[in-house]
């Protein structure tokens, strides 16, 4: 243990041990700047991360759908109202699946690659699945709630975001059949390369963590 001198001390007849004292105190300054600069080099900056397949690689899912128009379903393997939503989505898919490319992208950090694999299972769903841990897709598509539809043009342009249909009126209150079908619409519309009427409708369902 390196004794500190107080200030009446350092006096003209102790000039080696105020030096001593000088650079022993500066050296753990000098270690913490240097592993701040390892950990942070010059110029470096924040990366945003694309959403990932389930094996944990980068994915582009513009880039899969070529010229189609894209369709991200936002859900969670706890949601209830995004499971009811399985057998609409997959029939969905399977009506415009030659104009669009459907995706499922899972927005919750801390589901795992393994829990969705399951979850595609247990719903028998047969899209691709894409994790959105940081919530780029989630923000790119302004969406917040899952289930939650965005549909992109193939040069990205956000043509609609929100609720798949009005079957439900509020969380736990749902009509026998929905009265309006906003992502079919959209998709009819953008197909027939007619504008989109409605862009935006809210959704019910389940609210996505750390947007705010």
């Amino acid at each position: 243990m390196i004794e500190a001198f107080p200030p009446q001390c350092y006096t003209r007849a102790m000039p080696a041990a105020r030096k001593q004292y000088r650079r022993t105190r500066k050296t753990p300054l000098l270690l913490v700047w240097l592993l701040l600069a390892m950990a942070f080099p010059a110029g470096s900056q924040t990366v945003t991360k694309s959403p990932l397949d389930l094996d944990g690689r980068p994915a582009d899912p513009f880039r899969l759908a070529g010229s189609k128009l894209v369709v991200f379903l936002f859900i969670r393997t706890d949601c209830p109202i995004s499971n009811r939503y399985a057998p609409t989505i997959q029939e969905l898919a399977s009506r415009y699946g030659k104009q669009a490319s459907f995706f499922l992208v899972y927005p919750i950090a801390s589901e795992t690659p393994e829990q969705i694999r399951k979850h595609l299972q247990d719903y028998s769903y047969h899209l691709p699945a894409l994790r959105d841990p940081d919530l780029a897709l989630a923000r790119k598509s302004r969406v917040t709630i899952t289930p939650e539809a965005a549909v992109f043009s193939a040069d990205k342009r956000l043509l609609y975001h929100g609720r798949i249909d009005d079957w439900y009126i509020e969380f736990g209150r749902a009509r026998r059949a929905p009265t309006t079908h906003e992502l079919a619409s959209t998709l009819t519309s953008a197909i027939a390369h007619k504008p989109v009427t409605t862009t935006d409708a809210p959704a019910v369902g389940c609210f996505i963590p750390g947007l705010t």
